[in-house]
């Protein structure tokens, strides 16, 4: 029997939320990505755009401007303001666009109820914890409370990276046939992966320790 497809995915266009594309595809009624003004979203934008037609899952975009213009955080500036290291450094944290997962799951949320949807689905995982209090268990459970109370038909949120590493979904990726190559992670948003801010070390590091190739092209 052929699955319900009753969801909704944010999805950014990077390894994680491509990956939670392609293993729920059967699920998926519709993704969604937000353009908040990050320095990389052109590039992810069009790598979720074509994931989408690969699988035939319709995709919207949504602009946020208002972020861009208003919220403080070193993405929404330029590539130097990005700074160097590991997710896991006190100084990532000038990365965190505040509330981010909030405002997106909350536009979300009423997107799926107007579309007749019941779940949305979000990629946060565990490596996310240290420096993102809105990837958090915490702040996903009293999210899903919030939407299920605040929606006639109780719109539920689903994370079910919540708990596993960037290595882990490397592994998942590779399984269900992620093309990788068609991802994008780099903070600065530059054509070649810059190698060095932390989301392009947890990349790295991912696809070493999982043991699968890793197809993006670095700057060094």
């Amino acid at each position: 029997m052929m699955k319900e497809k009753d969801t909704i995915l944010v999805l950014s266009g990077g390894m994680d939320s491509t990956t939670m594309l392609y293993e729920y595809r059967d699920r998926i009624a519709m993704a969604v990505t937000f353009n908040y003004g990050a320095l990389q979203a052109a590039r992810e934008i069009e790598c979720a755009r074509r994931s989408c037609s690969k699988l035939g899952i319709p995709h919207v975009v949504i602009p946020l401007d208002f972020m861009g213009k208003y919220f403080k955080s070193s993405l929404l500036e330029t590539p130097d303001a990005i700074p160097e290291g590991h997710y896991a450094d006190e100084n990532m944290k000038s990365t965190v666009v505040p509330f981010r997962n909030g405002i997106m799951l909350a536009i979300a949320c009423g997107l799926a109820e107007s579309n007749g949807l019941k779940r949305v689905m979000l990629a946060n995982h565990g490596g996310d914890h240290a420096i993102y209090p809105d990837c958090r268990p915490e702040f996903v459970d009293a999210f899903g409370r919030a939407m299920q109370a605040g929606t006639y038909e109780g719109v539920e949120l689903f994370a079910p990276y919540t708990g596993i590493t960037k290595i882990d979904i490397a592994r998942r990726g590779a399984e269900v046939g992620v093309d990788f190559a068609d991802t994008y992670s780099c903070y600065r948003g530059g054509e070649k992966h810059c190698g060095r801010c932390g989301t392009c070390v947890e990349r790295r590091e991912a696809f070493a320790q999982a043991g699968v190739p890793d197809p993006t092209i670095y700057e060094e």
